[in-house]
Formats: structure tokens, sequence, C-alpha cells
């Protein structure tokens, strides 16, 4: 067991201080390619690095700064402010002056809001600091444009099973504790590290140092699946609820739905669920898309789905999981339609952009004698006073006569409608 109590985490012992250390990103710090065109030719501009947590972001940073000779600062836009920001560029304006550069470094920019975010720009603009943005979110949504367009953006992707696997060998061969060990790691270990971890190297080697921390002083140590689930009981699921993530896996969840696929509906529910989604905003948005892409091809879709939010409301996690499930493949494998979604779309655009016509005077309501006596409700049609309870009429402005809006499809329950629309409309309007 090592005494970790005077040690610094295992990751930042191993955190490489040169670019060839380095594992992973290729296509951005390899011969040729720009961050190590950037390091090499001395010449820092400012930056951001956009990718999942552990992919080496913080790390980049500094080995860029070490390499530039610059003074480098970091914070966190979590636990900091316009305040520290402004005490770093007064500090950075009086190294300017004597010849030094600063590179402030700023994980998790995305937290800075809007006003935090402006405090940067002058600095920036003017070369009184270097900024280095690192961001697990879509900076095209989080950092305001005016800071975006005086940065380089570059993309790093999550880390690889061959570098998860190279990052701790090296960590078990060259961490001057973790070296004294004999330490065996088989291949269904460095797998599962991999899966468990999700790529994020940071966490990999937390858990290994865990495994070790908590083994007894053996000549030997095998690092095997049932010692690292004996440390970790869940998978490290990437799942930020109020970022890009978030949207990219509802995404995927409706689109599944619309595609009629149950299975990737309940794949990527499930993803929600595990990294700690409110089912309550899932059931929300089941009951949107069963008007918006079922709608009356199957109307008790939008039915099963209210009776669904209601029910995981009162019911709660981790119960509520069922029900989720039971309205996802109900709606996965119902019959779709748009078209009252496009009705309501095309509506709202005549709306906008025709005149807005008067009511015809048969279509007003007359609840005064002067009103009837000028005309309103003169001629109006009662349907139930026709065969059939039903009678051709105009019910739109002429202006707008013959305009269609809804268009029922051929799927479902649509298609017993638009029988009978073109039964009951037959001259006056087309439906096919």
């Amino acid at each position: 067991m090592i005494d970790s109590g005077i040690l610094s985490p295992l990751a930042e012992r191993c955190r490489p201080k040169t670019i060839d250390e380095f594992k992973g990103q290729e296509h951005l710090l390899g011969k040729g390619k720009p961050l190590r065109n950037m390091i090499d030719s001395g010449f820092i501009s400012s930056f951001l690095m956009w990718g999942p947590p552990g992919t080496g972001k913080t790390t980049i940073a500094r080995i860029i700064a070490n390499s530039s000779g610059s003074i480098f600062h970091q914070i966190n836009a979590v636990s900091s402010g316009v305040r520290d920001v402004r005490e770093i560029i007064s500090k950075a304006a009086e190294a300017k002056e004597t010849g030094f550069k600063t590179i402030l470094f700023i994980d998790e920019i995305h937290r800075f809001n809007k006003g935090q975010q402006d405090a940067l720009l002058g600095s920036v603009e003017q070369g009184i600091i270097t900024l280095i943005g690192a961001t697990t979110e879509n900076p095209s949504f989080e950092v305001i444009p005016a800071l975006r367009s005086r940065m380089r953006i570059f993309k790093l992707n999550e880390l690889t099973e061959k570098d998860i696997t190279s990052i701790i060998s090296s960590a078990l061969k060259d961490d001057p504790v973790l070296s004294q060990w004999k330490v065996d790691v088989p291949k269904t270990a460095f797998d599962y590290l991999y899966f468990i971890s999700a790529g994020d190297a940071r966490s990999a080697l937390n858990i290994v140092e865990a495994v070790v921390n908590s083994s007894p002083e053996d000549d030997l140590l095998e690092i095997d699946k049932e010692k690292i689930e004996n440390i970790i009981q869940k998978k490290n699921i990437i799942y930020d609820k109020t970022g890009e993530e978030h949207f990219n896996i509802i995404s995927a969840f409706i689109k599944s739905i619309r595609g009629s696929d149950p299975d990737a509906a309940v794949y990527w529910m499930a993803r929600m669920l595990a990294g700690g989604e409110d089912p309550k905003f899932i059931a929300r948005r089941m009951i949107l898309l069963a008007s918006e892409d079922i709608g009356n091809a199957s109307p008790n879709a939008l039915l099963l789905a209210e009776a669904t939010f209601s029910a995981v409301d009162k019911i709660g996690m981790p119960e509520a999981r069922i029900i989720l499930s039971q309205c996802a493949t109900y709606l996965a494998t119902s019959p779709k339609s748009n078209s009252a979604y496009q009705a309501i779309e095309k509506a709202l655009s005549d709306v906008e952009n025709e005149p807005l016509y008067a009511v015809p005077l048969h279509l007003r309501n007359a609840p005064t004698g002067y009103m009837k006596n000028i005309g309103y409700g003169t001629n109006y049609k009662y349907p139930h006073s026709f065969p059939g309870h039903f009678v051709q009429e105009d019910y739109l402005p002429p202006n707008l006569k013959g305009k269609q809006y809804y268009l029922p499809s051929e799927n479902g329950n649509e298609k017993t409608i638009k029988e009978r629309l073109i039964a009951l409309w037959k001259g006056r309007k087309k439906y096919d």
C-alpha cells in the first residue's frame, strides 16, 4: 500500500513535461500539425481547446508555457471571477513592459458568463496575455463570438484504447512509486480500464492508483478486472446535463424514435438516465414528439406520453425507467406523421407574411341585434342541420379560398382521416 497522503496523485505525477512524452492527439501534435508547429516555432497565439475530460488539455497548456518560457497563470472558471482575471492582466501588463510574455490558461472557460468573457477581450487583442482556454462544451454555444474571433479553436479527440494502454504502461514503468512494484496487467484488464474510464486518462490512472493503494504489499500485484470492479462500481458516464453532450444525446434519442428504431431509442434513453438526467425532462420531450412526429397517425401516442409524465412524476426513479421505456418503445413503433406540425407551420407563415384578412361575415358572432342587422352571421350553414352533419362551406377568408394546410399522410389512423376528408370535400379540396 502507498502512503498517498504525502504524494501528489498519480495522474499529476505522470503528467508529461514535453510534447514528445505526450500520448494521443496526433492530429494536433504530430509532426507538421498545428499545435506542434506552434510549439516548435515559439510563436504562441491565443487558442481554445475543446474536447472530452481527461484528453490532455491542461497538460498541453503547461507544455506550451514551459517550452515558450512564458509566465504561466492557471485558473478555473468555476472558482474564479473577473477580479482574478484583472489581477492577472495587471501583472501581465507589468511583465510585458520588462519583455516577458504571459499565458493565462482558463480551464472550463465555458463556465464564464458573457461579462466575464468580455473582460478578457482587450488584453487578448492588445497582446497583454496569450489566452488558452479549455472547454468540454462546443465553443460555438458557450464562448462569445467576439472572443472566439480572436482565438483559434482546436478539437481534441477522446483517447483511444491504444493511448490509454500506453499511458498506464508508462506510469507503471516510470512513476517512482509504482515502478517499485512488480505489477502485471493482462490485456483483459487494459481493455476493461479503457471501457470503464470512457477514454479519460485521468480517470484510468486514478483507478490504477486506487487498486494499488488497496492491495497488500505482495511481491507481485496483478491488476485484473475483479480488482478494478472492487474499486469502482460504475462506468464513468460522460454526460453533462447542461452541456453539449446533453443536447447530442437527446437529439439522438428523438431521432431514433422518429426513425422507428426502438432499440436505439432505449439505448440513448439509458445513456441519459445513467448520466443522471431528470426523467421528467425525457417524459416532456416524448409528449412533444407524440404530436410533432406521430400526431393523428396514432392519436393514442399523445395520451400515453402524457400519462407517462404523470406516472414518472408520481413514481420516481428507479422504477420510472420502466414506464419511460414502455412509452419510448410505443412511440418508436407507432406510425409516423408530421402533418399536424406542418399544418401549423404553414398557417403561421401565412399569418406572418400575408395581410390579416377580415373574418367573413357569415362566420362572425352576432350577440346583439345591431350586429345581426349589419350582416354578422348571415347565411351561416349549421352543419348539424344537414345530412351526415356536414355541408361544404367556406371557412377561410376569400383571399385564401382553397388553401390547404393539413394534408394527412397515408400512415396509421391518418389514412382513414384522409379518406374521410376526400369524401367530404370532393370537388373543393385535393388530398392526393
